[in-house]
């Protein structure tokens, strides 16, 4: 049995906000030590069906890096650029507060940036929103004063290691499949669909490694450069949504549509921006070698098997995008602390060793990455316990 398709939830919970009408959801999909992570989305026409398969996701992510917490994930169907968004986001947690006590860890995803979770968590009076795992560490101070120290350590660009770790180790998936083939960073293409935090810092620390990011595509469209964009400079240019100001584009950047970057001949395709990005009606058009999922549920089942019928791998989100949530566990257990250098290399060792073991089976026998995933995971949870498993509770 695949917990990508068959196994249900644990809990399914539907939240009505009393001010605006909006719903919210919350999914546990496993408690593993009486605890379940995954973030907190918002956006327009956010589903129960939605949360339900990135609670699923979740819980593949935690079993693929050895985590011991189960999946869970929360999300809020309304506009985070509606002047009431925090607002909403401040009630929905209060709702919710019973198993944020005791069960639910979150963070930042699509339309909720760390730092306004945390906010919120801190009116709560529960200063920070890996609250459920801290509370229950041997020592809860010590701990908060790390996790904050891991959160705001300083990384070259003028970020901070909070806001660019997921991207990182997306960028280290895609370095890991162009090193799985023997491609060379310089002469490596990529598009990215979404540079918002993930996709932003995706597309920073590959053009920091050397590969050519010849599209990156927002919400207002996409821009492309064949001879490679100028990553830093566009960075620049966000918003706080993400966004682009076109009034200020370097030379020589095309503007086209936003579902154009889906068909952007590159080596790598990194979808990084909304769930079931690529479809079985779009699926045709990916020019791509390989796709490396960066966003939750990038890219739908029969697109998966429209795209490896083509010879075109997946690497699922589970694994590719699943940086954050690992680096986060890594710290709240100790095992990394404020040095983003420490960060790094555990990440990028352990993110380069999984994706060559998905492209060796794929690369021999044609198994789809995700099916191996899949049977790794199993392998993991038949495993027996050993008293070596860290766990937080004291």
């Amino acid at each position: 049995m695949s917990i990508q398709s068959t196994s249900e939830p644990l809990l399914r919970l539907t939240w009505t906000d009393p001010v605006t009408g909006a719903h919210g959801y919350l999914v546990m999909h496993t408690l593993v030590s009486g605890l379940a992570t995954g973030g907190t989305r918002m956006r327009p026409g956010c589903t129960l069906s939605e949360v339900e398969d990135l609670a699923r996701g979740m819980a593949a992510k935690t079993a693929t890096f050895g985590l011991p917490v189960g999946g869970a994930k929360g999300g809020i169907d309304f506009d985070p650029k509606d002047p009431g968004a925090t607002e909403v986001l401040e009630r929905f947690c209060a709702a919710m507060r019973p198993w944020i006590d005791a069960h639910w860890v979150t963070a930042e995803d699509l339309g909720v940036p760390q730092h306004v979770i945390d906010e919120v968590f801190a009116k709560l009076g529960l200063q920070q929103s890996y609250h459920a795992a801290i509370r229950r560490s041997p020592d809860p101070e010590r701990t908060l004063r790390r996790v904050h120290a891991g959160l705001h350590a300083p990384v070259p660009g003028g970020l901070l290691l909070g806001d660019v770790i997921g991207g990182y180790g997306v960028a280290q998936a895609c370095l890991g499949a162009a090193g799985a083939w023997g491609w060379p960073a310089e002469e490596t293409t990529v598009a990215i669909q979404g540079i918002g935090t993930m996709g932003g810092g995706a597309a920073w620390y590959l053009h920091e490694a050397g590969m050519k990011v010849v599209a990156a595509a927002d919400a207002a469209g996409t821009l492309y450069d064949p001879a490679g964009l100028d990553v830093p400079a566009l960075l620049e240019l966000r918003d706080s949504y993400g966004e682009v100001d076109r009034s200020r584009l370097p030379e020589g950047v095309r503007q086209l549509p936003r579902s154009a970057v889906i068909g952007i001949e590159a080596d790598i395709l990194v979808p990084a921006a909304i769930s079931y990005a690529i479809t079985p009606d779009n699926s045709f058009d990916v020019a791509a070698r390989v796709v490396v999922e960066a966003a939750n549920s990038a890219t739908t089942p029969e697109a998966e098997a429209m795209l490896a019928a083509r010879g075109i791998p997946v690497i699922p989100d589970f694994v590719a995008n699943a940086g954050a949530a690992a680096w986060a566990w890594w710290l709240l257990l100790g095992q990394v602390g404020a040095d983003p250098a420490d960060s790094f290399l555990r990440l990028r060792t352990e993110m380069q060793a999984k994706v060559a073991l998905l492209l060796t089976e794929w690369n021999t026998d044609r198994v789809p990455p995700r099916r191996t995933a899949l049977a790794f995971i199993e392998t993991q949870r038949a495993a027996p316990a050993t008293d070596e498993a860290p766990l937080l509770i004291p």
